[in-house]
């Protein structure tokens, strides 16, 4: 009997361990789910540009969120949301190649180039909401440009603000759902604080859409891509996919710049 008793205990007790170690992934997840999401990045002593200081809603006095800022004459402004992992100041160059004839506004998120404060998605969809508001005082004709982290932040605005352009590069449906395919066993939708479901926001955009995505993308899946895609209102987005290999291999692509600049030139765009 007491030999029939000791395997049950056994499992039992593994069963136990490997609770606890589930549980224990959960919490680490979701303690540092911040720190897995977000890389701040400073911003370069010698970086392009100049800078524009924006006061930062709900922050504490003197709390301000950066903008690099390169200016152009005329009514046209771009606004740039880059990637989790950016300086965002580096891609003033390719930009303004890109959008010759508007201003370039690349917002650094909080903590990241030298702004205040902590990222999250709430921070940094009010500050994208306030850049447009205070760039629209000087242009009449606003795109908007996402890359990576930075698609749900473009898309957030374009659907609550008259934006001209929207062209968003690598993108997703939501954090929510790529990180659900890199981790099937852990309950991501209760884990996870900042969600970016872009999929919410598409149907409520009326500005002309880019979605660039690249052949082989090792970040973010295709599926994500398209998911998102599917969600806009028929006729308002397309899709240009890229031959190349890598998340971040998109503007190295020889057909990237003039790509941008056919679609923020075309007569739709206006």
């Amino acid at each position: 009997m007491v030999s029939a008793q000791r395997p049950v205990a056994v499992l039992a007790v593994a069963g136990l361990l490997v609770a606890l170690a589930y549980l224990g992934i959960c919490g680490v997840l979701f303690l540092r789910q911040r720190a897995l999401l977000y890389f701040p990045q400073p911003r370069s002593a010698d970086a392009p540009g100049e800078l524009l200081a924006l006061t930062m809603a709900g922050g504490p006095p003197g709390s301000q969120v950066l903008v690099s800022v390169q200016r152009r004459p005329g009514p046209k402004a771009l606004l740039y949301f880059g990637g989790n992992a950016e300086a965002v100041a580096g891609q003033l160059p390719l930009l303004a190649a890109a959008f010759p004839e508007h201003s370039l506004y690349l917002m650094h998120y909080r903590g990241y180039g030298g702004s205040s404060g902590q990222p999250s998605e709430q921070a940094l969809f009010a500050d994208a909401l306030a850049l447009f508001d205070r760039v629209s005082t000087d242009h009449d004709h606003i795109a908007v440009l996402g890359r990576s982290l930075g698609s749900a932040v473009a898309v957030h605005l374009a659907a609550r603000r008259p934006v001209a352009r929207l062209v968003l590069v690598t993108p997703f449906d939501s954090i929510e759902a790529v990180a659900s395919r890199q981790f099937p066993l852990v309950p991501v939708a209760l884990l996870l604080q900042d969600k970016y479901r872009s999929w919410a926001d598409a149907p409520r955009v009326d500005a002309p859409t880019l979605l660039i995505a690249a052949e082989r993308d090792e970040v973010i899946p295709r599926a994500n891509t398209d998911a998102l895609l599917s969600h806009f209102r028929p006729g308002v987005a397309s899709l240009v996919v890229l031959p190349v290999d890598g998340h971040n291999a998109v503007e190295g692509s020889p057909g990237y710049i003039p790509l941008l600049r056919e679609f923020s030139a075309s007569r739709s765009a206006e």
